[in-house]
């Protein structure tokens, strides 16, 4: 659709996407910001449970992603296509992390929890910023459009995590 009220081909447009770079930017690093509180809150707790290290780690990588993602969108001048293949290895590498960070269910986490607290919002951020660059790389309908999910599945998993590490830990 083209017009004055809109285009789906604003996907494609770089440019058009600074503001939301910049935003998403800041709000990564300030729920980054909030993981590293939590942390030295509880360290002492989070350190007595064997499978919370990790869940920190995953949280952190949950919440960079999104940051990374951001700033190579906001490298100024840069072609499209060069854009497409840092997002397809933005997203491989996040994916890679993720699952090697909860690739086993702990004991005393349910299937349902496990599933969708830690490996949906995993499988979704790598796999939206992964379809968003080869969408850029393919000139396909999409775009940067795709990152969208991909940020809020990384910023709904993180803040869960965040909320665990947080409040949960002290119940």
């Amino acid at each position: 659709m083209n017009g004055s009220t809109g285009s789906y081909d604003h996907g494609m447009e770089v440019g058009a996407w600074a503001d939301f770079a910049v935003a998403t930017a800041g709000a990564s690093a300030a729920l980054t910001g909030l993981v590293f509180v939590a942390v030295s809150i509880n360290l002492a707790r989070i350190l007595e449970f064997r499978d919370l290290p990790k869940r920190t780690a995953q949280t952190l990588v949950l919440f960079l992603g999104p940051l990374f993602l951001s700033l190579l969108i906001l490298i100024p001048g840069q072609d499209t296509g060069v854009l497409g293949v840092e997002l397809v290895i933005l997203g491989l590498a996040v994916g890679a992390l993720l699952l090697a960070l909860s690739h086993q269910r702990p004991a005393e986490e349910t299937k349902a929890s496990f599933y969708f607290s830690r490996l949906l919002p995993s499988a979704l951020t790598a796999g939206f910023t992964v379809t968003a660059g080869i969408s850029l790389i393919a000139g396909a309908d999409g775009g940067l459009l795709w990152t969208v999910p991909a940020i809020l599945a990384a910023f709904i998993g993180g803040i869960g995590n965040a909320w665990v590490l947080l409040v949960e830990i002290q119940r």
